[in-house]
């Protein structure tokens, strides 16, 4: 990380009165970034009623490769391979890209930088062209279709102070749906190509506090975006969702850590639906999209603890509670208390983490469903699951 990227982000500057708070608010937002570990400070006397302060920071690695290894929904052979760098020119810039086969070719390419300009206005550029099989749901059968999707994106980024930041900008996409297998239904085309455009506005509230595996706090992530989509099977619609993080360390080796997500969007009944409900979205252990809404209520809850920690190592356990509930395309609120709707999955999971590499969380988790037709099953991924 360069020192002259740390001294334009940091509030305090030379010459300025000693102030305790704006070193404690550049120490919490030097944590949040992906190329610190760990960062604190030291203040001492020199002369003339002048200080010296010391920001030390230990650095994660963050050049990270990425590959994946699973079986798609067609018990096809998948993987994924990818590069990026979180720290790209030491500046917090993210940039790098991905590669997927999954019986279909997909790629993605992205560029973030939240610090380009000014030390609070940044740009984000994305491009991802992906296509996967996915299910709709007709009625109470299902189809598969070979799902692809094109887009642009361009973001700015402003941090309108310490703990508040928005995202503003605009995505121009293509969706194509090619029927595979499954139920058909004469009003549902087999073949279906949309151009979209879509204005994306994010607004982050954080108030967390890190301290290498441990998170304590408040964040609240509120999304919304306007879709124009003028076609016979999909209308201009609106969808917005607000996730709520809280975080409590419990003793000296405990964490609580709590997700709940409102989401809403255009109620049109149509198979399309934005809101899925997914192992690696919302319900660890529900299986692979296995339904969609127009509206959706998730919390998930767990406690992690560390187990074993050995310099740069950490063993982590976990034992948590997935829930969730949907509206159906076209329905009411009142599917939310539509037992068929509902899901409500505990487990336990294991954490392997490398303290001083972003992100390097390796996570297995078993779900266990304890409610109408619940299934159950393992989840791997990279990085906490909230």
């Amino acid at each position: 990380m360069r020192t002259s990227f740390v001294r334009n982000l940091a509030k305090v500057k030379p010459g300025q009165p000693l102030d305790s708070l704006k070193m404690q608010q550049d120490i919490a937002k030097l944590k949040r970034l992906a190329g610190v570990s760990h960062a604190y400070y030291q203040v001492f006397y020199s002369h003339d009623d002048l200080y010296n302060v010391f920001y030390n920071i230990e650095e994660n690695f963050t050049l990270i490769p990425n590959v994946n290894i699973w079986t798609a929904n067609n018990e096809q052979f998948a993987y994924k391979v990818g590069l990026y760098d979180y720290n790209f020119l030491g500046r917090n810039i993210a940039f790098g890209g991905f590669y997927q086969n999954n019986g279909f070719d997909s790629y993605g390419v992205n560029f973030i930088a939240p610090y380009l300009f000014t030390n609070q206005l940044g740009l984000a550029i994305n491009h991802q062209n992906w296509t996967s099989e996915e299910p709709l749901f007709l009625n109470n059968s299902a189809a598969d279709y070979v799902y692809t999707n094109r887009s642009f994106e361009v973001l700015g980024l402003y941090e309108l102070n310490f703990k508040n930041n928005v995202r503003l900008g605009l995505n121009y996409f293509t969706e194509t749906y090619d029927y595979i297998r499954g139920a058909t239904d004469p009003s549902i085309p087999q073949f279906l190509e949309l151009d979209k455009w879509m204005v994306k506005f994010v607004y982050e509230h954080d108030d967390l506090d890190y301290y290498y595996q441990y998170v304590s706090g408040f964040k609240s992530q509120f999304y919304f975006q306007y879709v124009t989509s003028e076609n016979d099977f999909q209308d201009n619609f609106l969808i917005g969702w607000n996730d709520l993080f809280y975080f409590k360390r419990i003793g000296e080796k405990g964490n609580w850590a709590n997700r709940f997500r409102l989401g809403i969007a255009s109620n049109d009944d149509s198979p399309f639906a934005p809101f899925s409900v997914d192992n690696n979205l919302n319900v660890r252990g529900v299986g692979n999209i296995i339904d969609r809404g127009t509206a959706a209520l998730v919390l998930n809850t767990e406690y992690r603890h560390t187990l074993y920690e050995k310099d740069w190592f950490v063993l982590q356990g976990n034992a948590f509670v997935d829930a969730g509930t949907w509206r159906n395309p076209g329905g009411d609120l009142n599917d939310f208390w539509d037992a068929r709707n509902m899901r409500i999955y505990p487990g336990v999971g294991l954490r392997f983490i490398h303290k001083n590499i972003f992100n390097a969380t390796f996570r297995i988790d078993y779900g266990y469903g304890i409610t109408q037709g619940a299934s159950n099953g393992i989840v791997f991924g990279i990085g906490q699951y909230f």
